[in-house]
């Protein structure tokens, strides 16, 4: 999906409990097959852009996509991955590709990428649980549901934004 120009679009891709959650302890609080292999068929051949913990709790990158690895360590490095210091470099880097550019996680990743991010691609989690880790809340005033998908204990729902924040 391309914007403006041909220029790819950014998104976000991630599962988000009914309270917010997307990660505990350094792992994520929830999975699922049926979702784990929708995530793998709309990121492939993209570009996915993540924090330095979040690839290390996946520890490879995932094959059939590029990973940007956002570090505040400049000696941080692994085999197969490209390495950036802010968000905004790897994100710029990620759309001069041409590649379907996704924003990975962690909660610190969504955070900084959120006034550049156009649409969202969320598993909306039927579960509230305890956690470290949050996604930013999407408020309607800025973001349209486009698509939902129910499914047993989940939903899969594209938004779309509609204004920037202030």
């Amino acid at each position: 999906m391309t914007g403006t120009a041909g220029r790819p679009e950014i998104r976000a891709i991630a599962a988000v409990t009914r309270n917010g959650v997307i990660g505990a302890d350094g792992d994520l609080v929830w999975r699922n097959r049926e979702d784990f292999a929708r995530l793998k068929q709309l990121t492939m051949g993209g570009v996915l852009v993540m924090g330095r913990k979040n690839y290390e709790s996946i520890g490879r990158p995932l094959p059939g996509r590029e990973s940007y690895v956002v570090t505040r360590n400049p000696d941080w490095s692994a085999a197969g991955v490209r390495t950036f210091a802010s968000v905004d470099a790897a994100l710029d880097a990620a759309v001069a590709t041409g590649r379907d550019v996704w924003v990975f996680g962690g909660g610190e990743i969504y955070a900084a990428a959120w006034a550049r991010t156009t649409w969202l691609e969320i598993t909306e989690v039927d579960l509230a649980v305890p956690g470290d880790v949050y996604f930013p809340r999407i408020d309607p005033a800025y973001w349209q549901e486009v698509a939902r998908e129910q499914r047993v204990g989940f939903s899969w729902v594209t938004y779309r934004r509609t204004a920037a924040e202030a």
